[in-house]
């Protein structure tokens, strides 16, 4: 399948080449050189049109020869290049002029009406034949440099979009890699914290609950393994993910944690990155909820609002004094890990804003882009 991939681009350039080359040698013979010609001349030759044919084909032909010559002298040097393609014209110009002198006695004058024609003239004779040889020769060197410059200028488009695709390539790859990493760096701190808590229950031979602990973190860490930090999700499939989550947080803190949920029916079909929430959530069940006896509440609402969709992540913890909407000397990857992704996925359209919630807590509002997309189970 790879070397199909790689097979297809190169059929697809020779095929360019040969419509463009084809197609170009045509349009030359019958408008530049057929068609002018009867624009200037009153009459010609009953024959004249095979014979723009004819050398028209052999011009085609003699350009194929100047394609393996450049192709020969292509990972030279620039100026073995360039006297080649100088060079390369003067001598195919000058090869297609005697194979239209030798056509063109042979089949539209012959040798003996030019002589006549050219004792006619006299003394102007010479003149002419100079002067004729030197616009024919021109004639023929100008299309075949201006075919030069074709064939060097579709090998160097080729040559800028590969390095354009290249390049396009790895700034595609170099940020995947920046969301992966920003994204599987959540997922260690998480599960360190889950571990604790099952290897507690074990201690505490409390069996039965860390079995259940560790069938939902079994669901959780698949779920979050396979979905791609590259595609969204919609938030119905999030707010699931979270529901796996927060199973096994319940495991833990059972009655001291109480869940808020708010989402507008609409707002369930958005797109969001996945598990964009979950960072917040733990953050908050870790600052919030796990330093109070009594344990604590936590919200968590969505609407969508001017064609963006607005997110909230808040609980009534103890809170935190905030300095321009920033928690001073904050050192958790939770909060940055998501601004940084939201950078990466949507640029400057979005906002993460921090708030304190009455009469007391944390709120994380969140504003990305409202967009939606068929939904697909991650199972």
């Amino acid at each position: 399948m790879a070397r199909m991939s790689v097979l297809l681009p190169k059929l697809a350039q020779k095929r360019q080449f040969w419509i463009l080359h084809v197609c170009g040698w045509l349009a030359w013979g019958i408008f530049g050189k057929y068609l002018y010609t009867r624009a200037v001349v009153e009459d010609t030759a009953p024959d004249y049109f095979p014979y723009v044919m004819v050398i028209t084909f052999i011009g085609m032909v003699i350009s194929l020869f100047l394609r393996l010559l450049y192709r020969f002298v292509w990972k030279r040097s620039i100026w073995l290049r360039a006297v080649t393609f100088v060079g390369g014209s003067a001598a195919a110009g000058y090869a297609w002029l005697l194979a239209r002198s030798e056509i063109y006695t042979r089949w539209l004058e012959s040798s003996e009406e030019m002589e006549a024609y050219w004792k006619e003239l006299g003394e102007l004779a010479e003149l002419y034949i100079k002067v004729s040889y030197m616009q024919t020769f021109s004639s023929a060197f100008s299309v075949m440099l201006a075919w030069s410059v074709f064939y060097f200028s579709l090998k160097y488009y080729r040559i800028f979009q590969e390095y354009r695709e290249s390049a396009l390539r790895s700034a595609a790859m170099a940020h995947e890699a920046q969301l992966k990493m920003l994204r599987y760096q959540l997922n260690p701190h998480f599960l360190f914290n889950t571990l604790n808590a099952i290897s507690t229950l074990i201690l505490e031979k409390q069996t039965e609950l860390a079995n259940r602990m560790v069938s939902r973190l079994s669901s959780f860490l698949r779920y979050s393994l396979d979905n791609d930090p590259m595609q969204k999700i919609t938030l119905r499939q999030e707010l699931k993910a979270l529901k796996l989550y927060l199973d096994i947080e319940k495991v833990r803190f059972e009655e001291r944690l109480e869940l808020q949920l708010e989402i507008d029916p609409e707002a369930e079909d958005a797109l969001i990155p996945s598990l964009l929430l979950q960072p917040l959530v733990e953050n908050a069940i870790k600052y919030a909820i796990a330093r109070t006896e009594e344990g604590g509440q936590l919200r968590i609402a969505a609407k969508v609002f001017a064609g963006e969709l607005l997110m909230e992540v808040g609980d009534n913890g103890p809170g935190v004094d905030l300095v321009d909407g920033q928690i001073p000397g904050a050192s958790g990857v939770g909060l940055r890990n998501t601004r940084e992704r939201l950078q990466e996925l949507y640029g400057p359209h979005h906002s993460v804003r921090l708030s304190s919630a009455r009469p007391h807590g944390l709120i994380v509002s969140i504003r990305v882009p409202f967009e939606t997309g068929r939904e697909t189970d991650p199972r």
